[in-house]
């Protein structure tokens, strides 16, 4: 299978991907991602948004991020490093609480992000 996605433009988008979070700036990391993107996480029932952990769309997704960030005033992410295949890249990073975290994110043929998933170290 040919890479579907340049090792270099996946490594700026895990850069871009830090950037936008940092920014605080909701629609800029919405951008990122295509319209029927699905995110997982274990902090997504913690919620109350869904007990399967998976949300589905843009439109759910801003409604958790933005829960996020009012939650969050604070977040900040520092990147340690970005690893990329052909058509994914796995972002791991620090946030603001010091924890470790690695974001799987998973690319469409445009290059938006069609699947995420938030990785937590558990201790």
């Amino acid at each position: 299978m040919p890479n579907r996605h340049d090792p270099a433009r996946l490594t700026a988008l895990g850069k871009d991907w830090i950037a936008a979070w940092n920014s605080r700036d909701l629609e800029r990391v919405l951008a990122l991602y295509a319209e029927d993107a699905e995110m997982t996480s274990d902090k997504i029932p913690a919620l109350g948004l869904d007990p399967t952990g998976t949300l589905r769309g843009k439109d759910r997704l801003r409604q958790y991020w933005s829960i996020a960030l009012e939650r969050l005033p604070d977040l900040h992410f520092d990147l340690i490093d970005v690893f990329v295949s052909p058509d994914s890249l796995v972002v791991f990073y620090t946030n603001e609480r010091g924890s470790k975290i690695c974001e799987y994110l998973r690319l469409d043929a445009a290059g938006k992000i069609r699947q995420g998933s938030a990785n937590h170290l558990m201790h």
